[in-house]
């Protein structure tokens, strides 16, 4: 009967160990090579490759054009009432007053890091999408997220919050 009981112990950690490594990912060598070694990636469009990686566009931009769009607890969609910022951003590029922009999503504190990284993703693919359908031509808009890394107020509270989830437009 020990052996038997054994055998299943020692058939449940093969077992257990298999299923453990099945789960695991390896990195792919092009990774690396395609994504760079940050987390703030660029247009999806252009296969997510970090903005400062991309020759022949600015990693930066006036932020002071535009106010940024503010967006509600945990959502990426434009609110009506922050369109206006959008369409004004909107008719600055369709009238070439700028080259581009590259739209920079943000959150809270609130979160993992890596959700916010993704909701501030979410939100500058958001606002880029709008932008797109007010007739902006999709090669001049990046976007960046930075998550909850740079609040734009460092309260642990409410209207703090409100504050920090956000899209930023940085005009070039």
């Amino acid at each position: 009967m020990s052996k038997m009981i054994f055998k299943l112990f020692v058939f449940a950690a093969v077992a257990g160990s298999l299923s453990l490594l099945g789960g695991c990912r390896s990195k792919n060598a092009n990774d690396a090579d395609l994504y760079g070694s940050d987390n703030l990636y660029g247009d999806p469009l252009v296969g997510d490759m970090p903005l400062n990686d991309i020759e022949g566009l600015p990693a930066d931009g006036d932020r002071s054009v535009v106010r940024p769009v503010y967006f509600a607890y945990d959502s990426s969609q434009v609110n009506p009432e922050e369109a206006g910022k959008c369409e004004q951003v909107a008719g600055l590029l369709n009238k070439s007053k700028w080259q581009g922009v590259i739209v920079e999503g943000h959150g809270d504190e609130r979160g993992s890091r890596e959700y916010n990284l993704a909701l501030g993703e979410r939100r500058a693919l958001a606002v880029r999408d709008y932008l797109i359908s007010l007739g902006v031509d999709p090669s001049v808009i990046q976007t960046k997220s930075y998550g909850e890394e740079m609040p734009d107020n460092m309260g642990h509270d409410e209207a703090a919050w409100r504050e920090n989830r956000r899209a930023v437009f940085a005009m070039y």
